[in-house]
């Protein structure tokens, strides 16, 4: 498999900090092409030694003190340029042709766009204008960082021209969630557990919650955070994806269009609310310290914290609330899905009605899984408590879970999209999000404060209590 690797944008924190930690893994693992060269793009004036060298200062030390850090470098090349001067264009073809001929990759090119959006039709219209997307059997490919436009018209837009360009089956939009090892995990422990599986439906689960809080706040990120905001940062793509993969039926197979097949009919049954009803099920909400960040507008109404009551229409799932949140500025850092099942009504034992079973696939930071059902305590007594078994994946010696981003590069080396996001489930998940946008561009007012550090605002419990439930904060209890 002889390929280039061209990374626009590789002297950025994205390339240093995850996609060449990743490729060194994946040398390390003997899972990178031997022949596979990676070409590094950057404005900067380097010269290849001097890249090199710089390097030496911004990896870790683990990386640089290995062997392996040397073989990875006689695959790096840096060139410099201004991506957004297309008059430079031509010389990069020349370059890349060089390297093509030396290493015979045959123009069998991938793409990596880690910029900023708005770079993303600018650059792919320079490359077709001067011919560097070789047409090569199953080649050139792009891959796509998040966010994919800012609502479904750009989003649209920026798709057109990425596939008018690229291939769709050679377009990777990249969710690093995707990537992360318990949610790849999810699909197992639905279909390959027979405890699971016959109960995963409306008839025995009572409630879904998924959780993506972190503790620290949007740091150095003001300028781009101000254009996004927790909703197109996160809900968009990876709280909607997380959701999807929870809900979607069983696929006819494990290929990739089978899996996104199943994803995206979910997606598309999601319940859209009438503007009336829209602030009946979702919560926007600042934390209290928010507009003193660098690059913050001082009268910001940008959200930090975003959470939605959901229901899906179909059988499986009719009648079954699903709660997703997100949040800066949290009371602790969290990724996790909680299934709570319905409680048993048999009369034997009525106590057991406030016990319900729980089953919790963490994410991170800790990876593994949480079952609470509920067991005799030890004692003469006939008192029923609930007992938990906990598997920790990323706690036991030995096991090193791959970070996403080396799953997700060794899947696009290998032409694997399982684990990316297909147009048709950008779009639906740009449909059902615009109208909740929408509904807060027109009502302003609907913005609540949180204090820092805490697990969000009261607008947030509120919206539990009007539909009956309340948040299940596990970290409260350890």
């Amino acid at each position: 498999m002889r390929n280039t690797f061209v990374i626009f944008g590789g002297t950025g924190d994205l390339t240093n900090r995850k996609l060449l930690p990743a490729f060194f893994h994946l040398l390390e693992e003997e899972k990178l092409p031997q022949e596979m060269e990676i070409v590094i793009i950057g404005r900067r004036p380097y010269s290849q030694e001097q890249y090199l060298a710089q390097l030496e200062t911004i990896l870790s030390p683990k990386i640089i003190q290995n062997s392996i850090w040397k073989k990875l470098q006689s695959h790096l090349y840096y060139y410099q340029m201004n991506y957004e001067n297309k008059e430079e264009y031509p010389s990069l073809e020349q370059f890349l042709s060089s390297v093509d001929e030396k290493h015979h990759t045959n123009h069998q090119r991938i793409y990596y766009l880690a910029v900023a959006p708005e770079y993303f039709a600018p650059i792919v219209d320079y490359l077709e204008e001067n011919k560097l997307l070789h047409p090569v059997q199953g080649y050139p490919k792009v891959v796509i960082e998040k966010p994919f436009g800012k609502d479904l018209n750009s989003a649209s837009y920026l798709n057109g021209k990425i596939v008018s360009r690229f291939k769709e089956e050679n377009t990777y939009r990249i969710d690093h969630y995707l990537g992360k090892e318990m949610l790849q995990n999810i699909m197992v422990i639905r279909f390959a557990n027979a405890l699971f599986e016959p109960i995963w439906n409306k008839d025995f689960i009572e409630q879904i919650q998924i959780s993506s809080l972190e503790t620290i706040g949007i740091e150095t990120r003001g300028d781009y955070y101000e254009k996004s905001g927790a909703t197109r940062d996160m809900a968009q793509s990876h709280l909607l994806q997380l959701l999807s993969l929870v809900a979607m039926e069983k696929p006819a197979s494990l290929s990739s269009d089978a899996i996104r097949d199943e994803k995206v009919k979910v997606l598309n049954r999601l319940k859209r609310y009438p503007e009336e009803e829209i602030h009946h099920h979702i919560v926007r909400a600042q934390y209290q310290s928010y507009r003193q960040e660098p690059k913050v507008y001082s009268e910001s109404s940008t959200e930090t914290y975003f959470a939605l009551h959901a229901t899906i229409d179909n059988p499986r799932w009719s009648g079954v609330p699903f709660f997703i949140r997100t949040g800066k500025k949290a009371a602790k850092k969290e990724t996790e899905i909680i299934i709570q099942f319905k409680a048993i009504k048999n009369g034997l034992y009525p106590e057991v009605v406030n016990l319900p079973n729980f089953l919790v696939i963490k994410i991170q930071p800790s990876e593994g899984i949480f079952f609470q059902f509920n067991a005799k305590k030890p004692g003469t007594q006939s008192l029923i408590v609930p007992v938990q078994m906990d598997f920790c994946q990323n706690c036991q010696t030995g096991i090193n879970s791959p970070e996403a981003y080396e799953r997700l590069l060794f899947d696009v080396i290998r032409g694997d999209a399982t684990l990316f996001a297909r147009w048709d489930e950008v779009k639906s998940s740009w449909e059902f999000i615009d109208s909740i946008m929408t509904h807060w561009a027109n009502h302003p007012e609907t913005l609540s404060f949180y204090p820092d550090n805490t697990w969000g605002p009261i607008a947030s419990d509120e919206l539990m209590r009007q539909w009956g439930y309340q948040w299940i904060n596990l970290g409260e209890k350890e």
